[in-house]
């Protein structure tokens, strides 16, 4: 995770207001306008001053990403494939076979993965193939919410040495994340599995 640079004067303000500057910058980022790794650096900074306050920052967090996730699909839904083949480009097709045959757990890793992983194009294809709503609004709030409170941890944990941390690790701690995301949802699917008919 490479360290974003944004004016200090931005800085200080969404980090002034806290949770509510938390919210915004995962709406806006998730949404409309791409703000690699702001959530993440605002999040470890402020969870850093004000620990006791971690799982409220992750939770603002991850309600304003997923928010901003839902526009997204949901406008992507209604511009349908035309919006889709602006944004993935050559790479239109190959996404397109592919979420229609896992959308929910390419939703799931595409909201789990750092940047630059292309995950508006996930949401957009998603949206535009008419991906059923609970199961992405379900894969994201799994993914976002492992992200933000997984960070706020290492934050009240390690300290200010936890934006290092992540950066030097980004790729490990993903694919931790991803394997505790994966077999959460085997375990569902297993639990939810409809009983086997008796001959």
């Amino acid at each position: 995770m490479n360290r974003i640079h944004i004016p200090h004067w931005l800085q200080a303000a969404l980090a002034a207001s806290g949770g509510l500057g938390l919210f915004l910058v995962g709406f806006v980022d998730s949404s409309f306008v791409p703000l690699p790794v702001v959530s993440d650096v605002l999040l470890i900074d402020l969870s850093v001053q004000n620990p006791l306050r971690m799982p409220y920052y992750a939770l603002m967090s991850t309600v304003g990403s997923v928010l901003g996730c839902m526009t997204l699909f949901y406008i992507a839904r209604k511009a349908g494939m035309a919006l889709f083949h602006k944004h993935a480009g050559p790479r239109a097709a190959r996404v397109h076979h592919w979420l229609e045959r896992n959308g929910f757990i390419t939703t799931l890793v595409g909201a789990l993965l750092p940047p630059p992983t292309p995950f508006k194009i996930i949401v957009i294809g998603a949206g535009a193939l008419e991906m059923p709503p609970h199961s992405f609004i379900v894969a994201i709030v799994i993914a976002r919410a492992m992200r933000y409170f997984g960070e706020g941890y290492l934050a009240v944990r390690y300290g200010a040495q936890a934006g290092e941390f992540l950066r030097t690790h980004t790729i490990s701690l993903a694919l931790v994340t991803l394997a505790v995301a994966l077999a959460f949802y085997a375990a569902v699917r297993l639990i939810l599995r409809p009983p086997k008919a008796s001959s």
